[in-house]
C-alpha cells in the first residue's frame, strides 16, 4: 500500500505561536526547529513513498525548504492538522492508500510507532483511521497529572474497548486511578500519541463534517470522528526503552531537550 506521510506545521498556535520554528537543542548542541526535528523522525519510517511538510505559513515554507523538505502550501482555513492533511492530499492529486498525519509537535515519535500504525491500519480493513497508544508508567502518568494540577493542558489520555476501538480521548487524565504508582510501574492509563493513519475515503470525508460539541470542548480534532459515528481503531505500542513525549507548551521544550541528551538524540 502507497504511503504519504504530511507534517501539519501551522505558524498561529493560540497556546504556543510560532511552535513549529521553535529550536531543539539536541544531544551534540546541535539546533534543530521542531518542523526540522519532526521532518526527521518522518524520513526515518520505513516503508513511506512520501514526506511533505504542510503549511500555511511562508516562514515555515522557507525554513523547511532550507533542510531539504517537500512543502504542500494550504489553507489558513483549516481547523486543524486532519484537515490540512486531507488538503495537503487533495493537492498532491490524491492516490495514496495510506495518509499518515505526524504531527509536528512530537519529534521523538520513534520509527516503529508510525510502521506499527500503518500495520494496524492495513489489518483493520472496517477502520477508516488509526492511531497510536503507548501504556504509561508511573512517570509519565505523574507527569501527565502534574500538567493538569498547575493548570497546564498536556498530553492527551486515551480509554478504548477490548477489540481496541476508541470509546474516548481526553486532555483529562482518564480513566481515573486512585492508586499512586512507581516510575517504572505500568498503570491502566494510555498515553494518546498525536500520529493518525487515515484511508482517503475517511480523511476526505472528514472536512464536511460539522464541529461537534466534544471536539470543541477538548481541542481534539480526533472526536470528529467519533461524534460521527466511525471507529477509530487503537495501536498499542512499545516504547522499547524510549522516552516520549509533545511540545505543548514552552515548559516542554527542556524536558524534551533532556530526553534528547539522555537518548543521544542528536
Amino acid at each position: 500500500m502507497s504511503v504519504l506521510i504530511v507534517i501539519p506545521a501551522r505558524y498561529a498556535s493560540t497556546r504556543y505561536p510560532g511552535k513549529p520554528l521553535v529550536p531543539l537543542t539536541g544531544a551534540t548542541g546541535e539546533k534543530r526547529s521542531l518542523v526540522e526535528r519532526s521532518w526527521r523522525a518522518a524520513c526515518s519510517v520505513q516503508g513511506v513513498d512520501r514526506v511533505v511538510v504542510a503549511t500555511d505559513d511562508d516562514r515555515i515554507k522557507q525554513a523547511a525548504e532550507a533542510f531539504g523538505a517537500e512543502v504542500v502550501m494550504t489553507s489558513p482555513e483549516c481547523a486543524n492538522g486532519t484537515e490540512r492533511c486531507a488538503e495537503a492530499h487533495a493537492a498532491l492529486g490524491g492516490g495514496y492508500e495510506v495518509v499518515v498525519n505526524l504531527q509536528g509537535d512530537a519529534p521523538l515519535t520513534p520509527h516503529w510507532f508510525v510502521e506499527d500504525l500503518v500495520a494496524g491500519l492495513k489489518a483493520a480493513p472496517g477502520m477508516g483511521l488509526a492511531t497510536p497508544v503507548l501504556r504509561c508508567n508511573g512517570e509519565t502518568l505523574n507527569s501527565l497529572l502534574a500538567d493538569r494540577k498547575d493548570g497546564r493542558v498536556g498530553g492527551t489520555t486515551a480509554v478504548f474497548a477490548a477489540d481496541h476501538s476508541a470509546l474516548y480521548f481526553s486532555k483529562e487524565v482518564v480513566p481515573y486511578c486512585g492508586h499512586v504508582y512507581g516510575d517504572g510501574e505500568n498503570t491502566p492509563v494510555f498515553h494518546h500519541v498525536g500520529v493518525y493513519a487515515y484511508r482517503p475515503d475517511a480523511l476526505a470525508a472528514y472536512p464536511d463534517w460539522d464541529t461537534g460539541p466534544l471536539e470543541q470542548l477538548e481541542g481534539l480534532e480526533q472526536l470528529r470522528f467519533l461524534e460521527n459515528g466511525r471507529k477509530v481503531l487503537c495501536v498499542e505500542v512499545e516504547a522499547r526503552g524510549r522516552e516520549f513525549w509533545e511540545l505543548n507548551n514552552p515548559e516542554d521544550v527542556p524536558r524534551l531537550e533532556a530526553m534528547m541528551k539522555k537518548m543521544r538524540h542528536e
